[in-house]
């Protein structure tokens, strides 16, 4: 059975606790909503050291920037 959580009348909600666990989510730690159709994408905005070296090896040729852009 999937984990579910009651949206409160201050518009919060609690994740289960088997979430948390599985996730590695504390308590403190920010996170970002994303829409995604009908329902939301819930995840953890990254620390700064996690993001070091995500783009090695990455090639810099035919980027698009915000010029190319309407």
């Amino acid at each position: 059975m999937a984990a579910t959580a009651t949206l409160s009348s201050k518009f919060q909600i609690s994740i289960p606790k088997v979430i948390r666990d599985e996730q590695h989510w504390e308590a403190g730690q920010e996170f970002v909503f994303i829409p995604k159709g009908a329902g939301v994408l819930v995840m953890p905005v990254p620390e700064l050291e996690e993001l070091a070296g995500i783009a090695k090896g990455a090639s810099k040729a035919n980027f698009r920037d915000r010029k190319d852009r309407y």
